[in-house]
């Protein structure tokens, strides 16, 4: 063993008796969490205004904090950009995360000296928990790949501006920095696909060891692989045993993915976004991730249905139940307060507190009150995919509310790039609609009672996701496809690349 991997068995052994300390305590972690963030921020302009120092438990709390969007928080933000300090969270932000949002255009995600930590330390801890579970460390001895954003940070009043992935590009321990692949200077181009061959180039002869990035795109860095070598990943790399993963469902993608490799490898599920660091796979088997109480993070939830009531039901830790979907709401040690991240989840474990992600609260389907959500057409086309034996690339459901007069009544309407597609469309469609109605007893309704007619699908060419992508701008990085939406805007960009 290398010493690199002698000296990760022992700190993970470390990490493993830290963890289980506040595992065996969330409730009181969380509360001291809560508690903790309030006293540092009492002094800030939102702390003021929101009466921190008056706040002595969780009910007080809701009462002074209202659920707050970005747009709700942006004056607060807008002061920090123009240099004041003490608004959010202590002092001024170390990092603005410049992410992409439909409605506010950019935003930008304070990241304060505390919470860079829990992004930096977060993803550490669930590598040396792969370590300590799995007893494997060899990785550390080979190339580790990275599929990020650029590194290159602008400055806007002294604080350092990029995407996340760039940032934390930063933060890369020494020890590991001559195994990271590719190179600052490869990091930095732009142009995805430019960068993407560049790192093949690069990589190419490397004893990669450690994949991480999103799905789809690792999926693009094999296949450029595959295409200029013609082997399969698990002749380039033999000791290629690890892919880390976050932002997607990987299962859509596993089979295409694991048949490109030519073996099966381990595989670490995170849950990382700008606003935090939140979650991560903490078994060998994929059982959902632990949720992580102490890094600086006290959650909230609100149940699904209720989120748009006037009154919505609004909980902390101690009162959720298993499988109910909730609206993920955090209060952060970076200044993010009754902050709807927009991602929904569930918990499949109260001992530890165990969750999964659902999807965002804004893909769904509800055109016609069947609030169809991510996790629903996740599971039938995976099931779908496994019944016939499909590969798929990518996909899309959205509504059709106005068909023409030819195609009846209105429908669910799935954009689906094939890998191999040789059978019965009319099949799939068949099965596909079964499985929907199995997932959402409304959709079943709708279908039964001849409100809508059951699926269709529109097989879009090789390639029609990646350049959808690359037309609206978003090929690479961190960028994913939605994966359902409740109007046409996506559809419509589809419709040119039917097959």
């Amino acid at each position: 063993m290398n010493w690199r991997g002698f000296l990760a068995q022992i700190w993970a052994n470390r990490i493993a008796k830290q963890t289980q300390k506040w595992v065996s305590k969330p409730i009181e972690t969380q509360e001291k969490t809560l508690q903790n963030l309030l006293k540092q921020a009492q002094n800030t302009a939102f702390g003021q205004d929101h009466g921190f120092n008056k706040i002595n438990n969780y009910e007080s709390f809701k009462k002074n904090v209202p659920i707050k969007d970005y747009e709700a928080l942006k004056p607060y933000i807008e002061r920090t950009l123009a240099g004041e300090s003490n608004v959010l969270w202590q002092g001024k932000p170390l990092y603005f995360a410049k992410t992409s949002g439909t409605t506010s255009g950019i935003k930008y995600i304070p990241i304060s000296k505390q919470s860079i930590s829990n992004h930096i330390n977060s993803a550490r801890n669930a590598l040396l928990t792969y370590i300590f579970n799995s007893k494997k460390a060899d990785f550390l001895g080979g190339k580790l790949m990275f599929l990020s954003g650029s590194p290159i940070l602008e400055l806007k009043n002294g604080i350092r501006v990029g995407r996340l992935s760039g940032i934390v590009n930063h933060h890369v321990p020494l020890y590991l920095r001559r195994n990271q692949c590719p190179d600052f200077e490869t990091n930095c181009i732009d142009d995805w696909e430019q960068k993407v061959d560049a790192i093949v180039n690069q990589t190419i002869g490397e004893d990669l060891r450690l994949v991480s990035g999103i799905p789809p795109w690792v999926q693009m860095y094999f296949e450029k692989l595959t295409k200029k070598t013609g082997k399969s990943i698990k002749d380039i790399f033999p000791n290629l045993g690890l892919f880390v993963y976050g932002g997607v469902n990987f299962e859509p993608y596993r089979q295409k993915l694991e048949q490109c490799i030519g073996k099966t490898i381990d595989s670490i599920e995170l849950f990382p976004a700008s606003e935090g660091f939140f979650a991560y796979q903490n078994t060998l088997k994929n059982d959902g991730l632990l949720l992580l109480l102490n890094e600086g993070i006290f959650y909230e939830f609100m149940p699904v249905e209720t989120f748009f009531d006037p009154n919505p039901t609004r909980i902390c830790l101690k009162d959720v139940i298993l499988n109910q979907n909730y609206v993920l709401i955090i209060n952060s040690n970076a200044g993010l307060w009754g902050y709807n991240i927009g991602d929904t989840i569930k918990f499949v474990s109260l001992n530890p507190y165990k969750i999964k992600v659902t999807g965002r609260l804004k893909h769904f389907i509800s055109a016609f009150g069947e609030h169809v959500i991510g996790e629903e057409v996740e599971r039938a086309m995976l099931d779908t995919a496994q019944y016939f034996g499909l590969q798929i690339t990518e996909f899309h459901v959205a509504p059709q509310i106005n068909p023409n007069p030819t195609q009846g009544l209105p429908f669910h309407e799935w954009f689906v790039e094939f890998e191999v597609q040789n059978k019965d469309l009319e099949a799939i469609e068949a099965f596909l609609d079964a499985q929907m109605c199995q997932q959402n007893t409304y959709y079943k309704d709708l279908v039964e009672g001849k409100i809508i007619q059951g699926i269709k699908i529109k097989v879009l060419k090789k390639g029609a996701f990646v350049e959808y992508m690359k037309a609206i701008g978003k090929l690479g990085g961190q960028n994913k496809v939605p994966r359902l939406a409740n109007d046409r805007t996506i559809a419509d960009k589809l419709n040119a690349f039917a097959q």
